[in-house]
């Protein structure tokens, strides 16, 4: 199997902090690598030693085969890299802004220009190509700048949270334009605090915490690691939800959580679901919904690290300080 990218033992140490400790990655080529963690658990870090904006301190990396230290610039000819924040000038238009990336990568005006207007094409921007780049909503300015990371026909992309702030419209868009780019082989290694959006696009995950790998595997197979699925039951009467509460506790031997008029509770043996709808149906409780569903990611998350992707705007910014 090729792999694009590759790390073993990948250190980085800021002061008596270990933003990374020991990271070690496989990317088989064209697929697509989601990297989860919350805030300050390594995932940006990873991405600048990746792309070559950082030196690790300990291991070795490597992307298209090439060492990301020792041949960086043969690296980065392979590289696309889109950050947390839209990069593109704002004063200039969208043309503009790509017609001058290509030149800065050595293309000749005239395949500069035809570069930018295949990708304004391509991502549906043609229309506003001739407008400044201020003008944009902010789905726009993702893809403007996505549209800006493909200029050189990268074979390996990072995408560092590549969403965050935009509308759920023009992040479902954002992700249809990253499945035409998987359709093309390209590789891509995303970060995300989305648990929806690692379950939609990611081939593999990786799960981040302390600087530390702690899980890894298919969607699939993070949401087995559980152990249980995940019960879900609604009373057609709100006031009946105390009711249900306690049948749900006493058949599982702990009480579930409630939440927007459901009661909810993992469930490691479904054969145990009949009993509590015969419960309820001795005790007059009519159920308006009773599902039975594997864990989400965002459930083998907390599971997994003890606390939701979503942490702390705090611990954001104290990872971007140090790198």
């Amino acid at each position: 199997m090729t792999y694009a990218i590759q790390a073993e033992g990948l250190v980085k140490q800021y002061g008596e902090t270990r933003a990374l400790d020991g990271v070690d990655l496989l990317v088989p080529q064209g697929r697509l690598l989601g990297v989860l963690g919350p805030n300050g658990a390594g995932k940006t870090t990873v991405v600048r030693i990746l792309t070559t904006l950082l030196r690790p301190d300990e291991g070795r990396a490597t992307v298209g085969g090439y060492d990301v230290v020792t041949q960086a610039h043969q690296a980065r000819s392979l590289i696309g890299l889109t950050g947390q924040y839209a990069a593109v000038d704002e004063m200039l238009t969208g043309v503009e802004n790509l017609f001058m990336i290509g030149r800065l990568l050595g293309m000749s005006r005239a395949d500069a220009r035809r570069r930018a207007g295949e990708l304004l094409e391509r991502f549906a921007l043609s229309d506003a190509g001739e407008r400044a780049a201020k003008t944009y909503s902010g789905g726009m300015r993702r893809r403007l700048d996505l549209a800006a990371s493909l200029v050189g026909h990268p074979t390996v992309l990072f995408l560092d949270e590549p969403t965050t702030g935009l509308d759920p419209r023009s992040r479902t868009e954002l992700w249809g334009v990253v499945r035409d780019l998987m359709t093309d082989g390209v590789t891509v290694l995303l970060t995300t605090q989305y648990l929806e959006e690692a379950d939609q696009l990611a081939d593999d995950i990786v799960v981040f915490d302390h600087g530390k790998i702690i899980a890894s595997g298919t969607p699939d197979q993070l949401k087995a690691t559980t152990g249980a699925q995940v019960l879900q039951v609604r009373p057609l009467k709100e006031e009946h939800l105390e009711q249900v509460a306690e049948v749900v506790a006493e058949v599982l031997g702990e009480p579930p959580a409630l939440t927007a008029g459901r009661a909810t509770a993992p469930v490691h043996d479904p054969a145990v679901v009949p009993a509590i709808v015969r419960r309820l149906d001795d005790l007059g409780v009519v159920v308006s919904e009773l599902t039975l569903r594997m864990s989400s990611l965002d459930e083998v998350f907390l599971a997994l690290t003890g606390h939701r992707a979503e942490e702390t705007q705090e611990q954001k910014e104290k990872e971007e300080s140090f790198a």
